[in-house]
Protein backbone atom coordinates (compact mmCIF):
# COMPACT_ATOMS: atom_id res chain seq x y z
CA UNK A 1 0.00 0.00 0.00
CA UNK A 2 1.22 3.42 -0.52
CA UNK A 3 1.14 5.74 2.09
CA UNK A 4 0.33 9.28 0.79
CA UNK A 5 1.76 12.41 1.92
CA UNK A 6 0.40 15.00 0.03
CA UNK A 7 1.94 18.28 0.93
CA UNK A 8 0.65 20.37 -2.33
CA UNK A 9 -2.99 21.23 -3.87
CA UNK A 10 -2.00 18.52 -6.84
CA UNK A 11 -4.82 15.98 -6.58
CA UNK A 12 -2.84 12.67 -6.77
CA UNK A 13 -4.57 9.60 -8.22
CA UNK A 14 -2.30 6.76 -6.57
CA UNK A 15 -4.44 3.85 -8.79
CA UNK A 16 -1.58 3.49 -11.79
CA UNK A 17 1.26 3.71 -9.03
CA UNK A 18 -0.27 1.16 -6.95
CA UNK A 19 -0.64 -0.95 -10.06
CA UNK A 20 3.33 -0.68 -10.59
CA UNK A 21 4.30 -1.64 -7.48
CA UNK A 22 1.67 -4.95 -7.10
CA UNK A 23 3.64 -5.74 -10.77
CA UNK A 24 6.80 -5.89 -9.05
CA UNK A 25 4.93 -7.81 -6.17
CA UNK A 26 6.34 -5.97 -3.12
CA UNK A 27 4.40 -6.56 -0.55
CA UNK A 28 5.23 -3.72 1.71
CA UNK A 29 3.97 -0.40 2.09
CA UNK A 30 5.68 2.55 0.87
CA UNK A 31 5.16 6.43 2.00
CA UNK A 32 5.14 8.71 -0.97
CA UNK A 33 5.56 12.65 0.12
CA UNK A 34 4.60 14.81 -2.95
CA UNK A 35 6.33 18.41 -1.87
CA UNK A 36 7.44 21.21 -3.43
CA UNK A 37 11.10 22.31 -4.89
CA UNK A 38 12.06 24.56 -1.84
CA UNK A 39 11.26 21.46 0.34
CA UNK A 40 12.86 18.94 -1.91
CA UNK A 41 15.57 21.11 -2.40
CA UNK A 42 16.68 21.02 2.07
CA UNK A 43 15.97 17.03 1.50
CA UNK A 44 18.40 16.82 -1.16
CA UNK A 45 21.27 19.74 0.84
CA UNK A 46 20.66 17.46 3.73
CA UNK A 47 20.76 13.82 2.60
CA UNK A 48 23.01 14.26 -0.51
CA UNK A 49 25.07 17.62 -0.12
CA UNK A 50 23.77 18.88 -3.16
CA UNK A 51 21.97 22.19 -3.11
CA UNK A 52 19.48 22.22 -5.69
CA UNK A 53 15.59 20.49 -6.00
CA UNK A 54 15.68 17.49 -7.67
CA UNK A 55 12.58 15.71 -9.01
CA UNK A 56 12.70 12.48 -6.69
CA UNK A 57 14.62 11.12 -3.71
CA UNK A 58 14.09 8.30 -2.44
CA UNK A 59 15.11 6.91 1.26
CA UNK A 60 15.14 2.98 1.77
CA UNK A 61 14.50 1.81 5.41
CA UNK A 62 16.07 -1.54 7.20
CA UNK A 63 14.25 -4.33 6.35
CA UNK A 64 12.67 -5.11 9.59
CA UNK A 65 9.37 -6.74 9.56
CA UNK A 66 5.96 -4.48 9.72
CA UNK A 67 8.07 -1.51 8.75
CA UNK A 68 7.90 0.27 5.01
CA UNK A 69 10.05 -0.40 2.74
CA UNK A 70 11.18 3.34 2.60
CA UNK A 71 9.98 6.91 1.34
CA UNK A 72 9.84 8.30 -2.22
CA UNK A 73 10.03 12.17 -2.53
CA UNK A 74 8.73 13.51 -5.79
CA UNK A 75 8.85 17.27 -6.25
CA UNK A 76 5.58 18.41 -7.90
CA UNK A 77 6.87 21.31 -9.41
CA UNK A 78 9.67 19.27 -11.02
CA UNK A 79 7.12 16.32 -12.25
CA UNK A 80 5.12 19.46 -13.94
CA UNK A 81 7.98 20.98 -15.64
CA UNK A 82 9.01 17.99 -17.33
CA UNK A 83 6.04 16.81 -18.07
CA UNK A 84 5.40 20.50 -20.21
CA UNK A 85 8.83 20.26 -21.69
CA UNK A 86 8.84 16.56 -22.40
CA UNK A 87 4.70 16.54 -23.56
CA UNK A 88 3.43 14.19 -21.51
CA UNK A 89 0.48 14.43 -18.19
CA UNK A 90 1.43 15.17 -14.91
CA UNK A 91 0.33 11.79 -14.01
CA UNK A 92 2.48 9.93 -16.58
CA UNK A 93 5.33 11.80 -15.24
CA UNK A 94 4.69 11.04 -11.44
CA UNK A 95 4.24 7.43 -12.37
CA UNK A 96 7.89 7.34 -14.05
CA UNK A 97 9.21 9.30 -10.60
CA UNK A 98 7.56 6.39 -8.72
CA UNK A 99 8.56 3.81 -10.63
CA UNK A 100 12.45 5.04 -10.88
CA UNK A 101 12.21 6.09 -6.91
CA UNK A 102 10.46 2.52 -6.28
CA UNK A 103 13.41 0.56 -8.27
CA UNK A 104 16.05 2.49 -5.98
CA UNK A 105 13.90 1.36 -2.87
CA UNK A 106 14.30 -2.21 -3.61
CA UNK A 107 18.16 -2.37 -4.34
CA UNK A 108 18.56 -1.16 -8.07
CA UNK A 109 21.05 1.62 -8.26
CA UNK A 110 21.74 2.44 -12.27
CA UNK A 111 25.19 4.34 -11.13
CA UNK A 112 26.88 1.20 -10.87
CA UNK A 113 24.94 -1.78 -11.71
CA UNK A 114 25.42 -3.09 -15.97
CA UNK A 115 21.73 -2.07 -16.92
CA UNK A 116 19.53 -4.05 -14.57
CA UNK A 117 17.67 -1.30 -13.46
CA UNK A 118 17.35 0.36 -16.63
CA UNK A 119 15.98 -2.92 -18.27
CA UNK A 120 13.45 -3.12 -15.55
CA UNK A 121 12.66 0.06 -15.40
CA UNK A 122 11.73 -0.40 -19.34
CA UNK A 123 9.73 -3.30 -18.93
CA UNK A 124 7.64 -1.01 -16.94
CA UNK A 125 7.27 2.02 -19.08
CA UNK A 126 6.20 -1.13 -21.52
CA UNK A 127 3.63 -2.72 -19.52
CA UNK A 128 2.18 0.67 -18.31
CA UNK A 129 2.31 2.43 -21.46
CA UNK A 130 4.56 5.05 -19.95
CA UNK A 131 6.88 7.83 -21.54
CA UNK A 132 10.34 7.32 -21.83
CA UNK A 133 12.26 6.62 -18.45
CA UNK A 134 14.60 8.96 -16.62
CA UNK A 135 17.91 6.69 -17.18
CA UNK A 136 16.58 6.66 -21.00
CA UNK A 137 16.35 10.24 -20.92
CA UNK A 138 19.26 11.53 -18.77
CA UNK A 139 21.22 9.25 -21.11
CA UNK A 140 20.42 10.95 -24.03
CA UNK A 141 18.41 8.37 -25.75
Amino acid sequence: MILLENQTNFEIDLTLLEEIVNYLKIRKDIELIITDNKTICEYNREYRGIDKATDVLSFPLEDIEFMPLGSIVISIEKAQEFAKKLQHTVDDELALLFTHGLLHLIGYDHEVDSGEMRELECSIIENFNLPKSLIVRTQGE
